[in-house]
């Protein structure tokens, strides 16, 4: 079985190969060339534990495999990341185990290269201010995708901690020369031009009333039962987008507003559809909600990538 390490993962792909291959396959999903199987939800001995377990097939690349991704929170105690993504992908002739890629630096890619696809199909184009809800590991990430895709201006961080807040604007600041600064959820929310969440949260961040016509928002922090980044009343009245559909309604953003009969999947469409024709944002006034829980598709196609790259460099190992 072949190997790639976190180091070599985190090496041989780029954030523009990120969205590339993303883009790639959600347009395969869209034409039904790809199929997300259900996802499987388990937890460790220990509370707070978690971990899920999300399959898919590729069938235009015969790619086929499987993403673990784990959260125990008490590995920081220990100076290690209390998140952490295993991807297996199979050989499509036997099934067997063909390579085991180590995934968070590539999960981080893929979910950032997710959101920046749903920027550049549903945001306005002249979109230059970012709010950002989070200030953590995944928030950078996002930032640097939105980047690759929108003429980002000003960036808003709205974070629980200011410390965390300010010394993360400064960071902005300092790395991408951007103006950045932090702000409460009302003054970053009524600015944006492209709201981000990437939280943790499990109620809203924000009202919606104060979103702005014409605002994108990608909310990238529901994947679990019970998450919940946004005001159902926003759900309720926006042009509304997914990964996948039925996992919006389950465990994503829109769980809340369908569990309370406001949306269901007939009012959602999938990215997916969008990138082969379907309708996407319709006018400049349109506010639009892209929702992302996260699919096994885009980690299989993205450390396929990482596989491929790693081989051309030599950095492959067998075991």
């Amino acid at each position: 079985m072949q190997f790639v390490s976190e180091d070599v993962a985190s090496r041989v792909v780029s954030m523009a190969e990120a969205i590339g291959v993303i883009e790639r396959m959600f347009r395969e999903y869209g034409r039904d060339e790809a199929e997300v199987f259900p996802v499987a939800q388990g937890h460790g001995p220990d509370a707070g534990t978690s971990f899920s377990i999300k399959s898919g097939l590729i069938r235009t690349s015969r790619t086929v495999g499987l993403k673990v991704g784990s959260y125990w929170p008490q590995n920081r105690t220990h100076g290690l990341p209390a998140h952490a993504s295993t991807t297996l992908l199979l050989d499509p002739d036997t099934g067997y185990p063909q390579a085991l890629v180590a995934a968070s630096h590539l999960t981080c890619l893929r979910t950032a290269a997710s959101d920046a696809v749903a920027v550049r199909h549903l945001s306005r184009q002249d979109s230059r201010t970012l709010a950002l809800f989070g200030a953590g590991h995944q928030a950078w990430f996002e930032l640097l995708a939105v980047r690759e895709v929108r003429p980002i201006e000003t960036v808003l961080v709205v974070n629980r901690s200011p410390k965390a807040g300010e010394d993360f604007a400064r960071r902005i600041q300092a790395e991408l020369g951007l103006e950045a600064r932090f702000a409460d959820s009302r003054e970053a929310v009524q600015a944006a031009d492209i709201i981000v969440t990437v939280t943790a949260a499990r109620e809203a961040l924000f009202e919606a009333s104060l979103v702005r016509p014409g605002t994108h928002v990608s909310a990238m922090g529901a994947d679990a039962p019970g998450k919940q980044e946004l005001d159902p009343a926003l759900v309720a009245r926006a042009a509304l987008f997914a990964d996948v559909v039925r996992q919006s309604l389950g465990i994503g953003e829109y769980e809340a507003a369908h569990k309370a009969g406001l949306v269901d999947a007939q009012n959602v469409t999938a990215i997916g559809a969008v990138l082969n024709g379907a309708p996407g944002r319709t006018s400049p006034q349109q506010i639009t909600v892209y929702d992302s829980s996260g699919m096994a598709l885009q980690d299989m196609a993205i450390c396929s990538l990482a596989l491929a790259k790693a081989h051309e460099a030599g950095l492959v190992r067998t075991v």
